[in-house]
């Protein structure tokens, strides 16, 4: 090699050390760095003499827990090539901040294959990594970030996703009105506001500040409440214990100096610049304060962390409105009645459709019914409602239970086919509408009559206790089609206990031990016991400690009327009777020291047996009945219902009817196994009847 040549290898090499964008380092047998490039990442502006003649040992002590010296004395002695291994650590030139590089060996060797030393690439590619962690945290808040429609639970999964990934320590505070679905206004929301702890997670494992679920307010003229008065986030860097906003809000700040956090970042949770809440961002472990790159990206975590937890509040809003609907479309307290003492315990957990009524019918009976309707939501209440009312007028019109159930799922079969969705909170696809359970018991003849569409068996426990069986035959639940239902009839003692609820209540979860229809017979067996304790029992021992379902319970214990309040005659069908059916009226009244409802009574009669004379079929039945109320009942043979008419001033009939509505409370006809039965009910107000 000529002089020229030597001279132009020196320049080339001299230039591959003074401008390759990344480190070069040359060391020899003994890894002792012999020549390096000034442009190396981390060793800018150190003076050279703190580098050469010093190992790769000595350059890498104390500022990485990484096994680079290991690495080269392995590459040295057996010529293996590594290439772009990562490693983090401390650079001399800048021993407070971590820097990650990446690292390619090989071994230099002489023309035999001595080695002579070692050629070490380093390239920083700090930038690159924390740019390729933002995208991993990014996809990792996508994955594990909404997976259910709780706030909380988001809220959690927010938290978890920022620490360690981001912060050292990440807090979560949501609006009250927001946890509660109340609506929400867009724009600035006072400092005052209250809100309520959704979620903490630290490094140090500890809890600070309120308690999960915690009700808290900021302080005026701090971080957290500048940004919820002009939804900007903040970056502060640079956390001295003198700082007047920590002052201002005593329970953060004082947490926040004990930690020994150095810069925190808080971001508004809102969407469509309506707030839902504020995160908080802290570091006080790792050294590096939170830069512009860490504020730009916790403020599209929480974009995407809002969107979920507005669908939470949304869903929570849905609950509200439904519940405040179900709750709306729900009976108030149960009358009192003859027939039956009532206690109930409604439960409304999940915001669906379960229902429960009790109606007082004609002659002194009452219908007792629980329902459920398959869903959740508005929808679910607002069909629990159509279901609910359609139920009572048909009630109403006095019918038997099966035939009643027959014509309610009529009704759940139009529904089906015809309602729109309302909600966003059930689409789970039911192939039935709802389940229905309908018992009817006569105080006078003390039969009770059942039929279910597929809704959970009636529990009836004898005046001692005793289980008794009432096998109600099971139909098809309502909505689902297959044809009609049967009815069931039991003559009881009187102190029967009657329990009907729905399967939010002995849903259990598959407990070991007796089933949860067992234990509620249990529960029930204490005749001695009222019924609300009863009820108040089975709630405390039945419903699980986290509800995931409506529950109903419905108890009656029956009576049966005395036999001096009731009193009936047959008589034939012939005009002439009727005079006689006055003069046992004012008889029957005078003993029940009514004289002043004599003869409003004894019109009301007239009436009745004159439309039964004429219309009706067979000998008739007069039959007057001392309950809350006076009730009067003729009954014939024929099935053929009667009409009001609207007579004219001329006509000289057709008025009876008319008269019995204008002298009753309520009156109405009723279908019997063999023909039928007008009824006129008088209230009795202040002891006589009017």
């Amino acid at each position: 090699m000529d002089g020229d040549d030597a001279r132009r290898e020196s320049a080339i090499l001299d230039a591959l050390f003074t401008q390759a964008p990344f480190g070069l380092y040359l060391c020899d047998a003994e890894l002792r760095v012999v020549r390096f490039n000034s442009a190396a990442p981390g060793v800018h502006g150190i003076p050279p003499e703190r580098i050469l003649g010093r190992t790769v040992a000595e350059l890498v002590e104390g500022r990485t827990d990484e096994p680079v010296a290991a690495l080269a004395e392995e590459a040295l002695r057996t010529g293996a090539v590594v290439r772009d291994r990562l490693f983090t650590g401390r650079s001399p030139a800048h021993p407070d901040r971590d820097m990650t590089v990446s690292l390619s060996l090989f071994r230099l060797e002489e023309a035999d294959g001595e080695p002579l030393g070692l050629a070490v690439v380093v390239e920083n590619v700090t930038e690159r990594e924390a740019a390729l962690g933002r995208l991993a945290l990014l996809n990792s808040a996508r994955e594990s970030i909404g997976t259910s429609l709780d706030a909380y639970r988001t809220a959690g999964e927010l938290v978890d996703v920022l620490v360690p990934g981001l912060a050292d320590a990440a807090a979560v505070d949501l609006l009250d009105d927001a946890l509660r679905g109340r609506p929400l206004r867009p724009g600035a929301v006072p400092a005052d506001t209250p809100l309520r702890r959704a979620a903490f997670r630290s490094v140090l494992g500890d809890e600070r500040g309120p308690p999960k679920g915690g009700l808290n307010t900021f302080g005026p003229h701090t971080p957290y409440s500048q940004v919820l008065n002009d939804l900007a986030p903040r970056l502060i860097t640079g956390v001295d214990a003198g700082d007047a906003w920590l002052g201002a809000d005593p329970s953060r700040g004082d947490p926040i100096v004990s930690a020994g956090v150095h810069s925190l970042v808080v971001v508004p949770l809102a969407l469509r610049e309506t707030v839902l809440g504020v995160a908080a961002l802290y570091r006080f472990s790792r050294p590096e304060p939170f830069e512009d790159t860490d504020l730009a990206l916790a403020a599209e975590l929480m974009a995407k962390a809002a969107v979920h937890l507005d669908n939470a509040c949304s869903f929570a809003r849905e609950r509200t409105v439904a519940r405040a609907l179900q709750q709306g479309l729900m009976p108030g307290r149960p009358p009192e009645l003859t027939a039956v003492d009532t206690a109930c315990v409604y439960l409304p957990e999940s915001a669906g459709g379960d229902w429960y009524d009790v109606i007082p019918l004609s002659g002194a009976r009452v219908a007792l019914v629980v329902g459920d309707v398959a869903g959740h939501g508005i929808e679910a209440a607002a069909t629990m409602g159509q279901l609910r009312t359609a139920l009572r007028t048909l009630a109403l019109q006095d019918l038997e239970p099966g035939e009643l159930l027959g014509r309610l799922d009529e009704t759940a079969g139009f529904l089906t086919r015809t309602r729109a969705p309302v909600g966003q909170d059930d689409e789970t696809t039911h192939d039935h509408l709802a389940t229905c359970v309908c018992v009817v018991y006569d105080p006078v003849s003390r039969a009770c009559t059942a039929a279910r569409a597929g809704h959970p068996l009636p529990v009836m426990l004898g005046p001692d206790g005793s289980a008794l069986d009432f096998g109600v035959p099971d139909g098809p639940p309502l909505g689902a089609g297959g044809g009609g239902y049967a009815s069931a009839t039991t003559v009881l003692e009187e102190s029967t206990l009657l329990a009907l609820y729905t399967n939010g209540l002995v849903n259990t979860g598959g407990r070991d031990g007796p089933t949860p229809q067992e234990r509620l017979h249990r529960i029930l067996a204490r005749p001695e016991e009222c019924l609300a304790r009863l009820c108040d029992s089975a709630v405390y021992e039945l419903v699980p400690r986290l509800p995931r379902e409506d529950a109903v319970l419905l108890l009656a214990r029956t009576r049966a009327l005395p036999a001096d309040r009731v009193t009936s005659w047959t008589l034939p069908r012939d005009a002439s009777v009727v005079s006689t059916a006055r003069r046992l009226i004012e008889h029957q009244l005078q003993a029940w020291d009514m004289p002043d409802a004599v003869s409003t009574t004894e019109l009301i009669v007239s009436e009745l047996l004159s439309n039964a004379i004429r219309y009706g079929r067979g000998p008739i039945r007069l039959r007057v009945i001392l309950d809350r109320s006076l009730i009067c009942e003729v009954s014939d043979t024929s099935s053929t219902s009667p009409h009001m008419r609207h007579a004219t001033e001329t006509d000289e009939g057709g008025r009876g009817l008319f008269i019995i509505m204008q002298l009753s409370d309520r009156w109405g006809t009723r279908t019997t196994g063999d023909g039928k039965t007008i009824w006129s009910e008088q209230v009795i107000r202040h002891g006589p009847a009017r």
